[in-house]
């Protein structure tokens, strides 16, 4: 469950940005080509994952695989963020019977920030935006590496 050589090269992709609040979701054409936003999912604080709230995605879009961020620190370690990530992608793995692939999403919520105050924007006013576009960042970014290898 780490690079994207376990996932299937086509069919729909679908991409987790692990949050503590919420959990940013972005789905691939079938040619993974291009990442899109799909939703927000809610946790609440001392919950586990919403398992039942993704599994209504997995069902309706049918992904071939799931991509989820691993929030890497500045030194590239893991640190609280990144386990809980990875727990929850071993979690979805489980559960859905799918291949995952964990990327070093390092940073993407700060970018989807910056470009949204760039566009005059505020994130603050729309997060549950700013964590599917997150989603969205991880995922193309994925996708873009795996076309040119």
């Amino acid at each position: 469950m780490t690079g994207g050589g376990t996932l299937p090269a086509s069919g729909r992709l679908l991409a987790v940005d692990w949050g503590t609040k919420r959990i940013g979701l972005a789905l691939s054409d079938p040619s993974q080509t291009l990442a899109q936003p799909l939703a927000t999912l809610t946790r609440r604080a001392g919950r586990r994952f919403p398992m039942a709230q993704l599994r209504a995605h997995l069902e309706r879009h049918t992904p071939v695989g799931v991509v989820v961020g691993l929030p890497l620190d500045e030194d590239g370690h893991e640190g609280t963020s990144a386990r809980a990530a990875r727990a929850a992608a071993e979690l979805i793995a489980e559960k859905s019977g799918l291949p995952v692939a964990l990327w070093d999403e390092s940073f993407t919520t700060a970018r989807v920030h910056d470009a949204v105050h760039a566009l005059g924007g505020r994130p603050a006013t729309r997060p549950h935006d700013v964590d599917q576009l997150a989603a969205v960042v991880i995922l193309q970014s994925f996708l873009d590496r795996r076309q040119t290898g």
